[in-house]
């Protein structure tokens, strides 16, 4: 009895031993990576902070409802709104017939997002798995939203991560496109998980925060703040975590990030006069971790902090991380986007988006 119950200790001391040594869940940051981590202003001690320090789970609200009962609740609660009553409404268009030539984006659900620039691809937060967790049963991706593959993709010039939670850092989904990857641009310490998977650290073009990269011939991305938190397990805020700005002499795009409300948009509308496109986290929030996510009518605010022209909401009709209801961040954005001096586009998973042309989108997720 004593030995059969080592064994089973043991085993299952096995078991957990290789499910955290996975290779999905990386390593935190060494050498001279963690030697350009402790030179940022933005690092402390052992972890990165936003740059107005924040918690992550409001205390106020966890008096209510602690953390204990807030996950029963998103495990086994009640999930007939929070997820489409059918598959989804998609419009998949051939990247690989795109003109090379043509300024235009893609979103391909949640925060993923194809953008053609100055005739480079760039490619952001690709998740194409069936789930956005190292658990197979949590966070599954809703019904018809995975239109992509790998395979529908061209050569990306700039794979862009902006920071490594898994439901925008997804190690399948990169590990398929590896031979189509030229560059990758990733915040700080980012550049670690995929040097561990075997990409050449000469293509990582990793930088801190309000850095400006020129990647040639008229196009310059810009690594920009955000209001959010990284870490894939245990370790919370090993590395950074970033929105981007990507500008030609033609378009400025702006893609937020994960992140809640901060005086930082309106620094980042001011310091680049404006966008042309926005690509705006709308999605996932909660009260109790409000300073991480935005609230819908904080996307407006800060779309027009940020001097947006046009906006595009992300973060948003793919996967049910939080107990809102699956559309409710769009119909919210829709009346907080009353008035304000953008237009809000509402592009179905896949849907063309031309940058130099007009293009009106219908109300797909009603």
């Amino acid at each position: 009895m004593l030995l059969g119950l080592v064994g089973v200790t043991a085993a299952a001391g096995g078991g957990a031993y290789y499910f955290i040594h996975r290779p999905e869940f990386g390593r935190l940051p060494q050498g001279a990576r963690l030697q350009k981590i402790l030179a940022s202003p933005h690092y402390f001690t052992d972890h990165f902070e936003c740059l107005t320090p924040v918690t992550v789970m409001s205390n106020e609200v966890q008096e209510k409802e602690n953390r204990i009962v807030a996950t029963a609740k998103f495990l086994f609660g009640d999930k007939s709104e929070l997820l489409p009553p059918a598959p989804l409404t998609t419009e998949k268009t051939n990247l690989l017939t795109l003109n090379p030539k043509s300024n235009c984006a893609v979103w391909m659900g949640h925060s993923t997002i194809y953008l053609q620039l100055a005739e480079r691809k760039i490619l952001i937060d690709p998740v194409f798995s069936a789930y956005a967790s190292p658990i197979f049963f949590i966070n599954r991706a809703f019904e018809g939203s995975n239109v992509y593959t790998a395979d529908d993709f061209p050569t990306i010039d700039i794979l862009a991560i902006t920071h490594d939670h898994w439901d925008h850092l997804d190690y399948p989904s990169v590990i398929a496109l590896k031979p189509k990857i030229k560059k990758i641009l990733c915040p700080l310490g980012v550049g670690e998980y995929f040097e561990q998977w075997g990409f050449d650290v000469e293509n990582i073009v990793e930088e801190d925060w309000d850095t400006a990269v020129d990647f040639g011939a008229g196009l310059q991305a810009n690594i920009l703040p955000s209001q959010h938190f990284s870490g894939r397990f245990t370790t919370q805020n090993p590395t950074e975590w970033c929105a981007f700005a990507f500008v030609t002499p033609n378009k400025k795009i702006f893609c937020s990030g994960d992140g809640g409300y901060s005086p930082h948009f309106k620094d980042i509308g001011k310091k680049f006069g404006g966008f042309d496109f926005a690509f705006m986290e709308n999605g996932q929030y909660n009260l109790a971790w409000h300073a991480i996510h935005c609230l819908p009518n904080e996307t407006a605010a800060a779309s027009v902090d940020i001097g947006a022209k046009k906006v595009v909401p992300i973060h948003s009709g793919k996967f049910a991380l939080a107990r809102h209801a699956w559309n409710e961040p769009y119909n919210d954005l829709i009346l907080a986007s009353a008035g304000k001096s953008y237009e809000l586009l509402t592009p179905k998973i896949g849907e063309l988006i031309p940058f130099d042309e007009e293009k009106k989108f219908t109300i797909w997720f009603n």
